[in-house]
């Protein structure tokens, strides 16, 4: 349905009337960089598949050909999605033999949930 601008009526706000937004100190753009390359790092479906299934493994690791199997995604794709995690700090890599394995960094994950979400979740 299409309103036409002058059938609507708008009244007229009088001083005093808006309130001042909360006072609070803006975040510096090093925390905001921390932040985005965070959620960057975790916005994809393979990357958040990743983690799930790193977090629901028995030994809390997995080695790449158990992720490559997994997802069904070719090795060198793996490894990719799994060196920006890494990067980002939320996994952690040891290489044993041939094979890399991967594991959580639950530090790293609470610590991000911290500084995206406890900031803009009100206590």
């Amino acid at each position: 349905m299409v309103v036409a601008a002058s059938s609507l009526r708008i009244s007229p706000v009088g001083q005093g009337s808006c309130s001042p937004g909360p006072s609070g100190d803006l975040i510096t753009r090093d925390e905001v960089e921390l932040r985005v390359a965070g959620l960057k790092a975790m916005a994809d479906p393979a990357r958040l598949q990743i983690l799930h299934l790193i977090q629901q493994a028995p030994a809390g690791e997995l080695c790449v050909c158990d992720l490559t199997d997994s997802l069904g995604l070719s090795q060198p794709a793996v490894s990719r999605h799994l060196k920006i995690l890494a990067m980002a700090g939320l996994l952690a890599r040891e290489q044993r033999g041939t094979w890399a394995w991967f594991s959580l960094v639950p530090s790293a994950l609470r610590d991000l949930q911290d500084r995206v979400f406890g900031s803009l979740v009100p206590h």
